[in-house]
C-alpha cells in the first residue's frame, strides 16, 4: 500500500492542508503587521452574510453587526445566528450562556451606517452587481474609519474596479468563502494591484483567526476555485451538448471522488449562480466559456436543478432535457471523463500561466478545501500528472520533479 498512488496522494494532501498551508504562503513578510479588529460589519444578512456574521462573533467574539435595507431581513438573519447558537450549545458544543451572549449581544443589525463608523473591517455580500457593491463601498467609505477595510465575498466580479471610486482603494481586497461556510475551510483572498501589504496581511490574519486555509489568487474573472469547477461544467456540457444522456453524464464525473455529483452541486449552488459566473467567463474568454444554451434555459424557466425525483429515484427533469438542445452522439463513460479531464487540464494551465495562483499546489489547496476534491486522488493537479493527462493536454507535468518533491 505504501507504493501505492493513493499512497502518494494522500501525503501530498495532508502535507499541503496541515504544512504548507499554515504557513500562509502569499501573506507579506511577518514584518508587516496586520490591523488589530475589535468590530466587525457585514453588509447583508442572507444565508452567507448571516454564516459569516456567526463565524465572526465565534472566533472573534468580538461586536459584530450586519445590515440590510429591511428589517425582516436582518431579523431572519439574526434568527438564523441564534438558531445555530442554539443547535451547537444543545450538542453540547457550546455553553447556553456563550450561546445566549454572543446570538444576543455580540451580533446585532441595523438598516443604518451608522454602527460601522468604528468597525476595523466590513465585508458585504449582497447581490452579485457592480453597480450595487461599488455604491456599497461608497457609503462605507463615508461612514467608517480611514483605516477599516473593505472585504468583497463576490465570486466573480472585478475586484479593483469594484473600489476604483473610492479615495483609497489600497483598503480593498477579495475574501471569498464558499458555501458552506461551517463546512469548506477555503478562502481566497484576492489582491488587486492597489490593496496595500497591511490590508493583505490582516486579511490572511483574519482567515487565520477564523480557522480557514487562505489561498492567494489575483483578480481575475472567477479568481480560482470557480473557475476550475466552471472548466470543468463546461466539458460536462459538451458531452451533453453532443448527445450524451444527462445521468450517464451525471454518474460518470461523480466516480472521480466529489463529495457529490456535478448536477447535485449545481442545485447546491444554483443555477443562477452558476450562469452569472459562466457569462462572467465568457465576456473574459469566449472561445473556452461558451454560455451554455441548456442552463439558460434552466434559469429562464426559474428551474433550481436540472434533477428532478421520481418513482425509480433520481433523474433529469424532462422539461430540462426537452429544452436542452442535443446531438446523437454516443459516449463511453471513459470518454466522458477524458473529455472533462482534459477541459480541466487545459484550463489549469492557463491559470498557471496567467499567475493567478503561485503554484500548481495552491490550486490543489483550492480544489481540496474549496471544492472536496478527495484526498487519497492527491489534488487535482497531481491526478492529472499521475494519469498522464498533462502531458497529453499540455505537453508537460504540472509538477516538472514531481508533486511528492519538496518545496523550497
Amino acid at each position: 500500500m505504501i507504493i501505492s498512488d493513493q499512497f502518494k496522494c494522500g501525503v501530498y494532501s495532508f502535507d499541503l492542508t496541515q504544512r504548507r498551508a499554515k504557513k500562509l504562503p502569499g501573506r507579506p513578510p511577518k514584518e508587516v503587521k496586520g490591523n488589530k479588529i475589535a468590530k466587525i460589519g457585514v453588509i447583508g444578512a442572507g444565508l452567507m452574510a448571516s454564516q459569516m456574521a456567526l463565524l465572526f462573533a465565534q472566533r472573534y467574539q468580538c461586536p459584530v453587526v450586519m445590515k440590510d435595507i429591511k428589517q425582516e431581513f436582518v431579523d431572519k438573519g439574526l434568527a438564523y445566528c441564534r438558531e445555530q447558537l442554539a443547535k451547537t450549545a444543545k450538542k453540547g458544543k457550546l455553553s447556553a450562556a456563550d450561546a445566549k451572549w454572543i446570538g444576543e449581544e455580540l451580533i446585532t443589525g441595523t438598516l443604518t451606517y451608522e454602527p460601522f463608523k468604528d468597525c476595523d473591517f466590513v465585508i458585504e455580500a449582497v447581490f452579485e452587481e457592480m453597480g450595487i457593491k461599488q455604491k456599497i463601498f461608497g457609503d462605507l467609505e463615508t461612514a467608517c474609519k480611514p483605516e477599516c477595510l473593505f472585504l468583497t465575498n463576490t465570486s466573480s466580479l472585478d475586484v479593483a474596479e469594484m473600489g476604483k471610486n473610492l479615495k483609497d482603494p489600497s483598503r480593498v481586497v477579495g475574501f471569498h468563502f464558499f458555501n458552506p461556510i461551517a463546512v469548506l475551510p477555503l478562502v481566497e483572498i484576492i489582491k488587486t494591484e492597489k490593496t496595500s501589504d497591511v490590508v493583505l496581511a490582516t486579511a490572511f490574519d483574519i482567515a487565520k483567526k477564523i480557522k480557514k486555509t487562505p489561498v492567494l489568487v489575483k483578480n481575475a474573472p472567477a479568481f480560482l476555485v470557480n473557475r476550475i469547477l466552471l472548466a470543468w461544467m463546461d466539458g460536462i456540457f459538451q458531452c451533453i451538448d453532443e448527445g450524451a444522456a444527462f445521468m450517464q453524464v451525471d454518474n460518470a464525473v461523480v466516480e472521480l471522488g466529489y463529495p457529490m455529483s456535478p448536477f447535485t452541486l449545481a442545485a447546491l449552488v444554483g443555477p443562477a449562480i452558476a450562469l452569472h459566473v459562466q457569462e462572467t467567463l465568457n465576456k473574459a474568454w469566449p472561445d473556452r466559456f461558451p454560455v451554455s444554451t441548456g442552463l439558460k434555459n434552466l434559469v429562464a424557466k426559474g428551474k433550481k436543478s436540472i434533477l428532478t425525483f421520481t418513482d425509480k429515484g433520481i433523474d433529469v427533469d424532462p422539461e430540462i432535457a426537452a429544452g436542452w438542445p442535443q446531438g446523437n452522439k454516443k459516449f463511453t463513460d471513459d470518454e466522458i471523463r477524458e473529455r472533462v479531464l482534459n477541459r480541466v487540464a487545459k484550463e489549469i494551465d492557463f491559470i498557471l500561466k496567467e499567475g493567478v495562483v503561485a503554484s500548481p499546489k495552491d490550486v490543489d489547496t483550492g480544489v481540496i478545501m474549496g471544492a472536496g476534491w478527495p484526498f487519497f486522488m492527491g489534488g487535482i493537479t497531481a491526478y492529472l500528472d499521475q494519469k498522464g493527462i498533462s502531458k497529453k493536454v499540455v505537453g508537460r507535468d504540472f509538477h516538472q520533479n514531481g508533486f511528492l518533491a519538496i518545496e523550497k
